[in-house]
Order: C-alpha cells, then structure tokens, then sequence
C-alpha cells in the first residue's frame, strides 16, 4: 500500500461514460506503458463504484505531470498549476506512451491551488481541448448517469412481463400484484431518466449549481408546455406534449451555460454575499431563465422529436436490411464510444416510448423489436473475438487468447468494450469485421420479429425476451460469420510474418 506521503512521476485520470470497461482499460493500458519506461504512475478511476484510488493534494504537487483520460468531468481545476494534457479515455487505450510523452512535454500555466500549494512540487497546462470533445463530455457526464436509471427500470419493468404480458393492469385475467409494484418501481426509474440525464450535463459545465436547473429544465423536457384543453391557453393544470430526450439534452447544456453566465453577472457582489449568490440567486435567476426558455421551445422541440421518431420508423419501412445495417455499424463503429452510445441511447428511447405505449400497440412492438436489434449488434464483437481465439488459437497471442475468453462472459451480458484491444491493433479490417458481423445479428433480429422490453443485461433477461431463441441464434450467426472472416485475417498476418504472432 502506497503511504499518503509516496510520490510519483506521473498521475492520471480515466473515467468514462457507463465507467465499467474503457475506464479500467486506460487504467491498465497507462499502468502498463509507464511501467516499459521505469516510470512510477498513479491511476484514479471515475467508474460505475464512484471514485477509486483518488489522487491527494500531496500527490498531485509532487507529480512531474497529470493525464485526464476521460469523456465525463473529473474535476479538472484540482489539477490548475500542473502540466496537464487532457483526452478522451480511448486515446489511453490506444496510445498510452504518446500521451506520456505529451504530458512529459507539457507546460505548467496558472497557480496551484491552496490546498496543494499547502500539501507537502509542481507546476492545468491544458492540451486545449477541441470544443467537439468538451460537448461530448458534459454529453457523457449526463448519459453516464442516466444510463443506470434506464437498465434498473427497463430491467424492472421487463420483468413484470414474467407474470404476464398485462399482469400489471389489475382489470386483466393474469393481474399479479407484485408484477404491479415492480412495473410501478421500474416505470418511476425511467421516468427519472430525462431529468438526470439534463441535470448532470448540466453539473459537467455549472458544477453543483447547476443542478436545480438542469433537473427542472429534464423535467419540463418530459411534460412539455401545459396547456387547458377547454381555452388552448397555457394552463398549470392542463397537459402538455413532451419532447423527451432531445429535449433534456438542450435543457442541460442551457442549464449549464446559464449558471455561467450568472457567475460571470454577478462576480462584482462582495464576497461575503458568496452565500445568498449560492442558496438563493444561483436557483431562483437560473430556474426562471431556463424554465422559460424550455417552455417556450416546448413546440418546436416536440415536433423535432416527432420527426426523429418518424424517420426511424420510415427506415424500418424500408426492411430489415437497412434499419439492421445502420444498428449494426454504428454499435460496432467504436466499442462503446459515442456512435455506439448514440444507437444505444436511441435504442433506450425508443424502449421507453414503447412502455409508455403499452403491449401490443404498434409503438411497443416497434420499440422493443429496434431494442433487441441494438443489443444484438452490442453482444457480437466480443464473441467474435471469443470464437476467433477458440478456432484459431494458433494465430493469437496467449493475452489475446485469454481476453477472447473473458470476452465470451463481457458479450453475454452486453459489454461490447471488451473487442477494443481487438480492433485497435488492428483497425483494418478488424473495424469492418465486426460492424459486419453486428449487422448481420440485427437485420436477423428484425427479421425474426424478436422483441426485447429490457434495455440491458444480454443473455440474462433471455426471460422475458420475445423470441429469445431466435434472438440467440442471430446473435450466434453475427458472432460465428465475424469470427470466420477474423481468423481468416489472423491467419493471412501470421502467414506474412512467417509464422510470427503480432
């Protein structure tokens, strides 16, 4: 155990979205590479458990320099003194020793803060990070957070199904009580989805602040601008249309960048009004603003909304192939990264629309039918990678044969980062393998008309799963065709290199 008073050359920060693989990935990938060059690094982790071997005040002024691996805010300003470089959490995975060398290189700008300063050093040089990645990290902040709300309600729900299909509506034959309370319990999750997700983008760019904002602003993105049926007039007792999760995503970076602009406002009172600017100016001026502005783009926000879902469904109308085909690439594009993210979030959506519609209806069969499709295409590289190292073990290293192994448990419980090592090695003609073999295993799922009311857990909600067996036998014809075409790769490489594994 390393003492509060232990020193390293190097101190870095992984964290990503849904903080279970990428996060660890960079973790071992910086270990590793620093460990080559004889230099000492300490990791802080930011996953799903929360902070893990959090970095000291003492440990940060002694370090030579700070890596942020991350695509969710880790507290950057602790780091403000010290040469820091800051990247999304893949570029540890793929080059760890290039952002070592960066960070080596890196100047210091601004004064440390009290605390380190105080600590028993050192001088956040910012690589400047592109406005593109700050967006998709306060994205990510907020989906990171609300991704465990949707798979505990979506998980919840689905499993009220067990009792049976209407088991929850008490007017109805197979009407179990318990089924009742759990879809309440898992519908209450879901409902929570909007707000935290708008709160926590909000928090990523306003800190703490922006918290009451961002709740409020996911809140009316989820009810929408009421108005009276009998006056069309704006009624705080009549309902509204709601638009949903677009709308909690303009109604967290608003939140956000409103906090700031108050700070900036009102950065000439005295201190000693610090404060009342915190409990009371901060949430009534921001609440008010944003509140508006959401109200007043409810309209335009819902017929956005409507029109994403009508494309969606217009491209199912043009078969299996197609819908399957832009599921299938945009899961395997990056492993877990945000064109992964973006079909998956999209899959949520439409899942939630399709509980609120109910069983049976055309929104729910549609919902759950793209829902499976996108887990489908989720579970399939990391089994790829775990057929390719069984049927051609000769061709793989002895780590990438037990990773392929470990990746037969991470794709049955739809963890598709497991693949990345596979693919960053090998980007051709790996990235096009999988994104094939993903494709395959969605455009079969609509096909067979298979239908999944849970947003997560692979293999282990088969339960409640609509056609659960199809459901495994297009997931197993992506993963084997992908796994073929890998070993095939595999091989020509070992072949060129004359019988030398690389």
């Amino acid at each position: 155990m390393a003492s509060e008073s232990t020193t390293y050359d190097l101190l870095a920060v992984t964290g990503c979205p849904t903080g279970i693989a990428h996060t660890f990935m960079a973790k071992e990938a910086l270990e590793k590479a620093a460990a080559e060059r004889d230099l000492t690094i300490k990791v802080e982790t930011q996953g799903q458990a929360g902070v893990e071997n959090e970095l000291s005040a003492p440990e940060i002024k002694a370090a030579r320099a700070v890596i942020l691996a991350a695509d969710k805010d880790v507290q950057p300003e602790r780091f403000t003194g010290k040469p820091v470089i800051s990247v999304g959490v893949t570029a540890a995975i793929k080059d760890p020793n290039a952002l070592i060398d960066k960070a080596l290189a890196a100047k210091a700008t601004g004064e440390l803060s009290d605390e380190v300063a105080s600590a028993d050093g050192g001088d956040v040089y910012q690589e400047r990070e592109s406005v593109g990645h700050q967006i998709y990290k306060h994205l990510m902040n907020g989906v990171s957070h609300m991704l465990v709300f949707v798979v505990a309600g979506g998980v919840l729900t689905a499993l009220s199904f067990l009792w049976g299909i209407t088991s929850f509506d008490s007017t109805a034959a197979d009407y179990n009580s318990f089924a009742a309370m759990l879809k309440i319990i898992g519908g209450i999750a879901m409902n929570l989805m909007v707000p935290v997700l708008a709160a926590y983008i909000a928090e990523s760019i306003g800190k703490r602040p922006a918290l009451v904002p961002g709740f409020v602003a996911g809140m009316i993105a989820i009810q929408g601008l009421p108005v009276s049926a009998e006056t069309g007039l704006i009624d705080a007792g009549g309902a509204g249309v709601g638009f949903g999760f677009l709308g909690g995503i303009v109604g967290g970076f608003l939140a956000g960048y409103v906090i700031l602009g108050l700070e900036k406002l009102l950065s000439g009172l005295p201190k000693n009004l610090n404060g009342l600017k915190a409990m009371f100016l901060y949430p009534l001026l921001s609440t008010l603003v944003v509140g508006l502005v959401m109200l007043g783009i409810s309209g335009p926000m819902a017929a956005i909304n409507t029109g994403m879902m009508s494309f969606l469904k217009g491209l199912s109308a043009a078969g299996p192939v197609a819908l399957g085909l832009a599921i299938g690439c945009m899961c395997a594009f990056d492993m877990g990264g945000p064109v992964n993210k973006a079909a998956y979030v999209t899959g949520t959506m439409m899942l939630t629309a399709a509980l609120e519609a109910g069983v049976g209806t055309p929104d729910y069969n549609f919902g759950t039918n793209f829902m499976a499709a996108v887990s489908a295409a989720c579970i399939v590289p990391p089994l790829i990678t775990s057929f390719a190292v069984l049927v051609g073990k000769k061709y793989f290293s002895q780590e990438d044969h037990d990773a392929g192994i470990v990746n037969l448990i991470l794709g049955s419980t739809h963890i598709t980062e497991g693949a990345i090592p596979f693919m960053t090695k090998n980007i051709w003609p790996v990235m096009p393998i999988m994104m094939l073999g993903s494709s395959i295993a969605s455009i079969l799922t609509i096909f067979f008309g298979v239908h999944d009311p849970a947003p997560h857990g692979g293999f282990l909600v088969l339960p409640v799963v609509d056609g659960g067996l199809l459901w495994v036998l297009a997931i197993l014809i992506g993963a084997v065709v992908g796994g073929i075409l890998f070993v095939i790769f595999k091989k020509r490489e070992y072949d060129k290199n004359g019988g030398v594994i690389k």
